[in-house]
């Protein structure tokens, strides 16, 4: 037996501030994404009361309480993509997306080391170049190579890093060109 969804009246201060609270404790979040989610909600449940819903004070009461960091978030949301084998302009995309400006972005932007470890996890994910089973037998013919180096700029790599890791003769090769610069610092 489905049970029938209830319902909620229209917002008020306490219950503005319920959904923000729950919301920053369930999510990481960067203030840009909090407000968007507070201004849609008041927008799908109304707002009961004569002044305006009070979300910028909200926020900046979250942002001194360290509940919301920008700069934290930017951190974290890179790295993790970073370990998914994105590059750095869909890095760079998340984040302005999520609101993260633009000083705050160039600040994670991953190193060019960091870049080509992420291109060859997402490679090794993907079994692209060297990493793909039909490699042993031959090398991979030109229809499908153009679609991993699709796949590897979509990703938001640099064309010069995709080819060097689909045009690897091996596996092997591939891995000692993305630790190249590892060892170099």
């Amino acid at each position: 037996m489905k049970r029938a969804r209830s319902r909620a009246g229209p917002l008020d201060a306490a219950r503005l501030e319920e959904l923000a609270l729950t919301y920053v404790a369930r999510f990481a979040t960067s203030a840009a994404k909090l407000e968007r989610y507070l201004a849609r909600k008041v927008r799908e449940r109304g707002w009961e009361g004569e002044r305006e819903p009070p979300i910028a004070a909200l926020i900046e009461r979250y942002v001194a309480l360290g509940y919301v960091d920008d700069a934290l978030f930017a951190r974290t949301r890179a790295s993790a993509l970073l370990r998914r084998g994105y590059g750095p302009r869909r890095i760079g995309q998340a984040l302005a997306e999520a609101g993260i400006d633009e000083e705050a972005r160039e600040t994670v932007r991953p190193s060019e080391a960091a870049e080509r470890r992420a291109a060859l996890a997402l490679a090794r994910k993907r079994r692209f170049g060297p990493f793909g089973p039909e490699h042993e037998q031959q090398p991979v013919d030109r229809e499908r190579r153009e679609k991993q180096l699709a796949a590897m700029l979509r990703a938001g790599h640099r064309l010069d890093t995709a080819r060097e890791i689909v045009d690897a003769a091996s596996g092997e090769a591939a891995e000692c060109w993305a630790a190249e610069l590892d060892q170099e610092a």
